[in-house]
């Protein structure tokens, strides 16, 4: 490829090698991220877990704590993300009857140069496998699925609302 066609392409640069953006010149502002993701699983092991009857433990509480972990260590998983002061990580996971199983949300808060969809991200998908971890003695097809960003605030690029 030419050298000018990696112009547009921030990840890389002129000889189109990857490399972590320039954010020195950006303003820093409070930005907020929000993901989501479901895991689904037979009726039997959901009602195990809720019952808090796993092989492992407290299933929900330890795939909360990984998730919050993980949104922290996420510049350390991503090659190119940026190492981001985070002022806030939240990870809920809910029950879900109808599934079965349980939606899991991350909100991850910074002021910084830099948005937190990354860490939102790995925040869901973290605590996803974790309850994975914490539940396969009871049932090893449990499904984790449509892991995605909600929304995101703040930074150059405006609001993005799904």
């Amino acid at each position: 490829m030419k050298q000018e066609n990696f112009a547009n392409l921030t990840h890389l640069d002129s000889q189109g090698q990857a490399q972590m953006v320039d954010v020195s010149a950006k303003t820093a502002t409070v930005r907020q991220a929000v993901a989501v993701g479901q895991v689904r699983m037979l009726p039997e092991t959901f009602a195990t877990i809720q019952a808090g009857n796993a092989p492992k433990g407290d299933v929900l509480a330890t795939a909360r704590l990984a998730g919050i972990m993980a949104a922290k260590q996420t510049a350390n998983l991503i090659p190119l993300c940026h190492p981001l002061p985070i002022q806030k990580v939240e990870v809920q996971i809910s029950p879900e009857e109808q599934l079965p199983g349980y939606q899991i949300q991350a909100t991850v808060k910074t002021k910084g140069e830099t948005g937190v969809e990354m860490e939102a991200l790995t925040a869901v998908s973290v605590a996803a496998l974790t309850l994975y971890d914490m539940a396969k003695a009871l049932e090893k097809s449990i499904q984790i699925e449509s892991i995605h960003l909600v929304s995101k605030t703040g930074g150059k690029s405006g609001d993005y609302i799904s």
